[in-house]
């Protein structure tokens, strides 16, 4: 029965022929939204099963949260560990993993996010206000034993979790309101001095050598700095068309001035880019914004991930067709398009594999995943191979940023390049004369189980694809 499920799946889902000694398969590609590692929609302050306004339809796998420095080390010098991983747990348990941001200045007078005991060890804590806001207290970085007591922070976090494996990335926070790199409408409380800003960027760059950092678009200098020594970035304001100034917005203003001022245009190639929703999406729709220029400039801009702050989805006819055609495109998404080896083999043999790839998504897959291969009967047995390809280099298309044309209307990104590429596997020694199922899958770095979906139809519940079949001889 297993193998009869096989053929017909060959059958219907894949142009699949033999060519004399050949199969060539051509897979067909799915229109399905994929729920892959690292991409996708943000679930915040919330996983996946919690969120109540998450629709049936969109898959979410990365969680997203900010806290308070005060939160986080609540003692001085001890990280409370039974908190954060209270939360990974939860996380991995949604089928999610976790991106996360520090704090240190909090616009609300009951939720301070600096720790209490600040003050305590000599630490300079002033009092400010937001706009004509309620007074505040916030540290001030530039003192040399917060500067101290924070940069330990940092260094015990990343001692900590640095390639945790339920941790996506990290935002280079800390530092401004909410962690955004600015204090504006502060009464007294200026920015701290770039030698402060650099420590502590220097301080996240070194903590967190194996978890991907992003850093806030609006960091400046420190944009830069960040970009230059592999931080990706993140921008907390996507679909601003001018909710704060009839004159001035992000989408056309800021973005297309920040970017290419840190030299962070082309960051995208080896580290993410996270959007945030300025407001939610239905502030959008509420102002006649047009959600397909805000989505195809989140995508030309090659975002990996959109948080919409749990929001609900805004009502309307047209809404959902919008937002799937957005998140099929949004982070990497790999089509293998043919595949190509041998009909037959022996045991010990050496099968030669040629396939086509494409990402047609909006952004590389930043974990280097592996292609593996799988042999398996109709009487249980399989045994898997791993090949030498990895999908982390095959880029998405991209088209020319912040032209009058793009300010139009962004277009659609085209497909990535075709990528021809090779791939040799060994039939073992002992490998039973029969008939085989061969299939495809995306491992991990260092196990086989497939950690990622392709965009071609006929996923077997495991994960894997049957794509065609070899039979061994003696």
């Amino acid at each position: 029965m297993f193998r009869n499920m096989l053929l017909t799946t060959a059958i219907l889902l894949i142009a699949h022929h033999v060519h004399g000694q050949q199969v060539v398969v051509t897979p067909e590609e799915t229109d399905e939204i994929l729920a892959n590692p690292g991409v996708g929609w943000q679930t915040f302050h919330r996983t996946r099963t919690q969120d109540r306004n998450l629709p049936s339809w969109i898959p979410s796998t990365v969680h997203y949260a900010r806290w308070g420095w005060g939160i986080l080390e609540p003692q001085p010098g001890k990280i409370d560990c039974d908190f954060l991983d209270g939360v990974l747990k939860e996380t991995r348990e949604a089928g999610q993993t976790l991106a996360l941001r520090v704090m240190c200045c909090s616009t609300s007078p009951r939720q301070p996010y600096h720790p209490k005991w600040l003050a305590d060890i000599g630490g300079q804590v002033i009092s400010t206000r937001y706009s004509s806001g309620p007074e505040l207290e916030v540290p001030v970085l530039d003192d040399p034993q917060v500067l101290a007591a924070h940069l330990g922070f940092i260094k015990r976090l990343g001692a900590q979790y640095d390639g945790h494996s339920d941790i996506d990335h990290i935002d280079l926070g800390t530092v401004g309101w909410w962690g955004e790199w600015h204090m504006s409408q502060s009464t007294n409380a200026p920015m701290p001095t770039l030698e402060t800003q650099k420590k502590i960027v220097d301080a996240y760059l070194a903590a967190f050598t194996k978890t991907p950092l992003v850093m806030l678009i609006g960091g400046g200098k420190m944009l830069r700095h960040a970009v230059e020594n592999g931080a990706g970035w993140r921008a907390d304001c996507l679909g601003d068309m001018g909710g704060f100034s009839k004159n001035w917005c992000h989408m056309r203003m800021a973005y297309p001035n920040m970017l290419p001022a840190a030299d962070a245009v082309d960051a995208w190639k080896t580290a993410p880019v996270a959007w945030e929703t300025c407001w939610d999406m239905r502030k959008w729709v509420e102002e006649g914004w047009p959600l397909r220029f805000i989505f195809n400039y989140a995508l030309a801009l090659h975002g990996s991930v959109i948080n919409n702050k749990s929001a609900p989805l805004p009502e309307g006819e047209n809404i959902r067709p919008e937002v799937e055609r957005f998140l099929r495109r949004l982070g990497y998404r790999l089509v293998l398009t043919e595949l190509k080896h041998p009909s037959t083999g022996r045991p010990g043999d050496r099968i030669q594999l040629a396939m086509k790839w494409q990402n047609v998504g909006s952004a590389p897959c930043y974990k280097p995943y592996r292609v593996a291969y799988r042999l398996s009967n109709d009487r249980g047995y399989g045994t898997v191979f791993v090949g030498t390809l990895i999908v982390n280099k095959w880029l998405p298309g991209s088209i020319e940023l912040f032209t009058d044309e793009f300010f139009k209307q962004p277009a659609d990104l085209p497909p990535g390049e075709v990528h021809a590429v090779a791939d040799t596997i060994r039939l073992p020694d002992d490998l039973s004369p029969g008939d085989y199922a061969f299939s495809v899958a995306i491992v991990g770095q260092e196990d086989t189980k497939p950690v990622a979906q392709l965009g071609i139809k006929g996923r077997s519940n495991d994960g894997w694809y049957p794509l065609s079949r070899v039979t061994v001889s003696r």
